[in-house]
């Protein structure tokens, strides 16, 4: 795999758990930046203890050789006027331009279970006709802002969201522009679903502009499955690890990367209780699982 191309980083939620704040709590943002480049990244997105101005981040990070790659921004295109969720998207944009990064990952939430008590298998939103075409044409017009402003606008499916399976991806896909709106592929929450991550990722290789890089413990996923538990029950059970510690093959996920010609970051993301999965040892052993299969 091309080093120039594709960039390797890692998330600060192995670290400090932004959803559920006491997983990880007396991790500090030092600690966080400085074991991702012990163990070899160069790069980290945004978490809720990062500093809140561009040029301090920008700072601390580079002190460690790591940049800025993406952030999480959460879109309610369905159920807020539009105007509001630019607003909000535009000040991510700026911020994150500023602190060097150039991808921003939306992810929907309106009616989103996977910050709530829910069963995540059993209680998600499906879309009519009406919320698709509202969908798609907000993220477009969020796609031509963000290009404005020197960013590329990914969309992030996940567990428990309107966007979640390989069919939702297909049809986000085929209703939104490709100038306007590119993929961000996470291969532990296609696997959560029981799709074929590795078949998404190829037919949807060359809408990717961000990846994550995250595997699952089947188990753990059977037990939320059939005990009707939520998301966030889950992360605290273990449904999530690094790349090569669960049961997903990555070698077809990295062979479609190389092939492709892929440009931009490779993102592990590590959702554990970090007391009981030290975030360093965990990222240096994603590290050594990713330069054996993917040569990176």
């Amino acid at each position: 795999m091309d080093r120039k191309k594709v960039r390797l980083g890692i998330a600060p939620i192995a670290w400090t758990n932004d959803d559920m704040p006491d997983l990880g709590g007396g991790n500090t943002f030092e600690q966080c930046v400085s074991e991702m480049a012990l163990a070899g990244f160069k790069g980290t997105e945004l978490g809720n203890k990062f500093p809140k101005k561009a040029r301090e981040l920008k700072k601390a990070l580079a002190l460690r050789k790591l940049r800025l790659a993406n952030s999480w921004f959460s879109a309610y295109i369905l159920t807020k006027p539009y105007e509001e969720v630019e607003k909000e998207f535009v000040a991510k944009c700026r911020f994150l331009h500023a602190a060097g990064a150039r991808v921003v990952g939306a992810s929907e939430q309106s009616y989103s279970v996977q910050g709530t008590d829910l069963p995540v298998f059993e209680s998600r939103h499906i879309m009519d006709d009406a919320e698709w075409a509202r969908l798609c044409d907000g993220l477009n017009r969020l796609g031509a802002k963000a290009a404005e402003m020197g960013m590329t606008l990914v969309f992030h499916h996940h567990m428990g969201t309107v966007v979640q399976t390989a069919a939702e991806v297909d049809r986000l896909m085929e209703g939104t522009d490709p100038d306007k709106l590119s993929l961000l592929f996470d291969s532990g929450h296609l696997a959560y679903c029981g799709e074929d991550a590795a078949a998404v990722l190829e037919k949807h290789i060359g809408r990717t502009k961000h990846i994550h890089l995250k595997d699952i413990r089947s188990e753990v996923v059977e037990k939320v499955r059939r005990e009707g538990l939520s998301f966030l029950a889950g992360v605290r059970l273990g449904t999530f690890t690094v790349p090569g510690d669960g049961d997903i093959d990555f070698a077809p996920i990295f062979d479609t990367v190389d092939k492709s010609g892929y440009e931009g970051w490779m993102i592990v993301e590590d959702e554990q209780d970090p007391a009981l999965a030290n975030p360093l040892e965990y990222a240096l052993k994603a590290r050594k699982f990713i330069k054996k299969t993917a040569k990176i």
